[in-house]
């Protein structure tokens, strides 16, 4: 039997006591108070309530490596973006490697794959592969549901999902960036009980009316915690913390869940509160196997310095320490099977230009902000009458998306906020379907970006006139098998000159994945052309007369 001291965090009966943790590999024996302790503090372990690890560009094992550090002991994962390139292999791959590590890992089972049939992806998971996937015991619900307007307009597939997860007493999570009125209302009536997309106060505050718990997000691309932090006062219990995505150099410089309670530490919210959002209200919704620091529990919890600064010094799973701040990681690096689905075609400039209509008035430009998934359809006058190349005083440039499951004509836009003034960036990781999607100012840099991704069968390319770099990721084209510092260190480097070549966006790799993710509004790109997001249809890159 292990016996730890320090002050305990009861987040049950919203207290601290100096107190002795007994536990063993069996769970917690005994929790007792004791006369004193200048110790440190001791509380549940985090867990992060809604995150693709794909995102991280990190296999399971090698993402656990960067977040047991920050006190995650348990991820709640929807492994969607492997499911679009290899389908149910893609899932069970996941849930194979993430026994590699000690990290409490529950999967749920892709609800949307392909998010869309407006986009080419690389495997389908229907009806009949959800109800396969629901019956394993690592699958803990119905994933992130996208398709609003199928479950609304009563798409037959899309609800059989639904109630296939209902039916086994499995939650189903939401995904309703801006819905609101009416066809929030028939959505969350539908049995979707979860929502990470909330920009908005407002937005946060109907859906909770209707039944939904609230993950507060903040990710790499999607910071929402500012705009929703009133909701710790107002609405503590429904509310779950989470990533959603993280790039590694993220999770190694800032943190993963705990950056989130410092983040709320600092805007004086209670801690008590945080805490829950980060462990008892995700684990009971979700009825996860995690242990919240009782006698009985599982002994999953973490030691930290202080609640003030939140500095993790230890992390248990399972009543094995995981981490020390002093010796690091204490369990070893596993090898990563290398899996693919990926057709390499190199490209050529002619490939990607863009000649003007005749009688062309507009053209539709994708307008992307900083720290946004959701963009602005903005109209501009053709700046050439004949070709339309990227115009860097306007920060005007193209965007270019390739289908890598099969040979067929690229897709050509252009948009602004990028702000590069030369060289171009491509990348395989592009949600939801993980085409190659590249931008850039000059063609011959943008074709050399794309083909670099080609060439490598997935990875992260910069290019200028004096460099050229690529972040190799050989798992499904969008996941390292590097050690996830490696990794770190090579993106850093790589985004590091693309904002030295005057990029305005502070994470401009993870910014481009979301530009040709179509279910977002307003105006993305795809393998098929420009969709309007509102119209929920594709329009052309030019308005004629």
């Amino acid at each position: 039997m292990n016996k730890i001291s320090g002050n305990i965090i009861d987040i049950h009966n919203f207290e601290i006591y100096p107190g002795e943790v007994c536990f063993s590999a069996k769970g917690i024996n005994k929790i007792r108070p004791i006369s004193f302790s200048d110790g440190p503090f001791i509380l549940p372990g985090l867990i992060d309530a809604h995150v693709h690890i794909e995102s991280s560009m990190l296999v399971p094992s090698g993402f656990s490596r960067l977040v047991v550090p920050r006190g995650t002991i348990g991820v709640v994962t929807d492994p969607h973006e492997i499911g679009n390139v290899l389908g149910v292999k893609g899932v069970e791959y996941m849930i194979e490697e993430a026994k590699n590590t000690p990290l409490k890992v529950f999967f749920g089972a892709p609800s949307c794959v392909p998010a869309t049939n407006l986009e080419s992806s690389g495997a389908v998971i229907g009806p009949e592969e959800v109800e396969y996937l629901l019956d394993k015991k690592e699958i803990y619900l119905l994933s992130e549901m996208m398709n609003y307007v199928g479950v609304v307009h009563k798409d037959k597939d899309v609800w059989r999902k639904i109630e296939s997860a209902l039916d086994r007493h499995l939650p189903v999570d939401g995904h309703v960036p801006g819905i609101m009125g009416e066809d929030l209302k028939k959505y969350a009536s539908a049995g979707i009980s979860t929502d990470h997309e909330c920009f908005t106060l407002k937005e946060a505050l109907e859906k909770i009316k209707n039944g939904m718990k609230i993950q507060i997000r903040q990710g790499s691309a999607a910071k929402n915690f500012d705009a929703l932090a009133p909701l710790f006062d107002s609405h503590p219990d429904v509310l779950m913390l989470c990533t959603d995505d993280s790039h590694p150099h993220e999770l190694i410089k800032d943190g993963h869940i705990d950056k989130l309670i410092k983040i709320g530490i600092e805007k004086g919210i209670d801690v008590f509160k945080l805490l829950r959002a980060a462990s008892l209200i995700p684990v009971e919704y979700y009825k996860l196997p995690v242990g919240l620091l009782r006698e009985g529990d599982p002994a999953d919890f973490i030691v930290i310095d202080d609640p003030s600064s939140f500095n993790v010094l230890e992390s248990y799973i399972n009543g094995e320490k995981v981490f020390d701040h002093t010796k690091g990681v204490l369990f070893d690096k596993k090898d990563v099977e290398v899996v693919n689905h990926f057709i390499p075609h190199v490209l050529n400039q002619t490939d990607i230009e863009v000649s003007v209509p005749e009688k062309a008035q507009k053209v539709n430009v994708i307008q992307c902000f900083d720290g946004s998934l959701v963009t602005e359809k903005i109209s501009v006058k053709p700046w050439d009458s004949k070709i339309l190349k990227s115009n860097i005083d306007n920060d005007l440039l193209k965007i270019v998306v390739v289908d890598r499951y099969q040979y067929k004509p690229v897709s050509v836009g252009f948009i602004k906020g990028f702000g590069l003034t030369s060289g171009a960036i491509a990348s395989s990781v592009a949600h939801d379907s993980h085409n190659v999607v590249a931008v850039g100012v000059e063609d011959h840099h943008i074709v050399h970006a794309i083909n670099n991704v080609m060439n490598e069968k997935g990875g992260l390319s910069f290019v200028s006139d004096i460099d050229s770099k690529i972040l190799p990721l050989p798992v499904g084209g969008i996941m390292s098998d590097r050690d996830g510092y490696e990794v770190a260190s090579a993106y850093s480097e790589i985004e590091k000159q693309v904002i030295n070549l005057g990029c305005a966006l502070k994470a401009p790799f993870m910014t481009l994945s979301f530009m040709s993710l179509l279910v977002i509004p307003k105006l993305k790109i795809g393998d098929k052309g420009i969709f309007d997001g509102e119209k929920f249809e594709f329009i052309s890159l030019f308005e004629t007369v």
